[in-house]
């Protein structure tokens, strides 16, 4: 029988030599881990402010220094906010009826534009396809204030004002959104595209069944942009409207805060239609962040 071959003994460390590298990095994810709940609880204040200042009685909203939590908790000023404008001629529901429909339609119109026009110039050579790009680059460095006059000519030449078209069409040409995508886009095989298409896939439904799925981070990721812009925007009322009844809430609330700058009267109303103006932006953004994440982290395809 042949003898046996002697087992190599597997060299060990000594213990001195793991142990205090083993417990520094411990320490330091530990003291990591506190200064990320720290910043966290930090980011949050101004979070739980505006949820307790717009609960304060008018006892609380006055007091030095300035309590962030709420001591006696009152749904007042929510009701304050609605009556005030019961004896006007536009409640303040008609406001936010406007604003919610406003920036749901439009945000759905520069996502659908967008991506319509990202995929030929990302997926399909055609002439001046480069030159098509180039001057929606440009149109980035645009001032918002300078396409006002032109914009309002355009409206006013259409024959839209005074109705939601004037609200939604000024914002579907958004170079950000369609710069967005078409980069998200470039990054989805054309060999993928290809297959489908060998299997009968029509355009259309490459688009629809292979593209946009693939680029559903960018799709959320725009959506939040231009509802934020969207939701907080009053330049189309001041501009394209004359009649109350179609102005946003943004707008209301502007007027709001204006008309009582010097007077405590209504300030809690004021801090009411803040939270309203804020809890829509919240829940898009907790709905679509993972989607978010994924953009910034992640190619088109996994």
């Amino acid at each position: 029988m042949a003898a046996a071959e002697p087992v190599k003994e597997q060299k060990k460390w000594p213990m001195r030599w793991k142990k205090p590298h083993f417990i520094r990095w411990e320490l330091a994810q530990i003291w990591l881990a506190f200064w990320l709940f720290f910043l966290g609880i930090f980011m949050l204040l101004p979070l739980i402010y505006i949820f307790n200042h717009a609960l304060k009685p008018y006892s609380e909203l006055f007091i030095f220094p300035p309590n962030i939590f709420v001591i006696n908790p009152t749904l007042s000023n929510f009701l304050e906010l609605f009556v005030i404008t019961r004896d006007s001629l536009v409640p303040a529901s008609r406001y936010l009826f406007n604003s919610i429909t406003i920036a749901i339609l439009a945000t759905s119109a520069v996502v659908i534009v967008s991506a319509l026009c990202a995929y030929p110039l990302s997926k399909h050579k055609f002439p001046g396809a480069n030159a098509l790009f180039m001057v929606i680059i440009v149109s980035l460095m645009f001032v918002p204030e300078t396409m006002l006059i032109p914009r309002y000519v355009v409206v006013s030449s259409l024959g839209i004002m005074n109705t939601y078209w004037a609200h939604i069409l000024p914002h579907v040409a958004a170079p950000v959104s369609v710069f967005l995508m078409k980069q998200f886009m470039d990054q989805v095989p054309d060999e993928l595209l290809e297959a489908a298409k060998i299997d009968g896939a029509r355009e259309f439904t490459v688009f629809l069944r292979i593209v946009m799925p693939i680029c559903m981070p960018a799709v959320a990721t725009t959506a939040i942009l231009q509802f934020q812009g969207i939701w907080g925007s009053i330049e189309t009322s001041v501009f394209f409207m004359t009649d109350d009844a179609m102005k946003t809430f943004p707008f209301f609330l502007q007027t709001l805060t204006q008309n009582l700058a010097n007077s405590v009267a209504r300030q809690g109303a004021a801090a009411a239609a803040g939270l309203v103006m804020f809890l829509p932006l919240l829940f898009v953004f907790l709905v679509f962040q993972r989607k978010v994440i994924a953009t910034m982290a992640h190619s088109g395809i996994k």
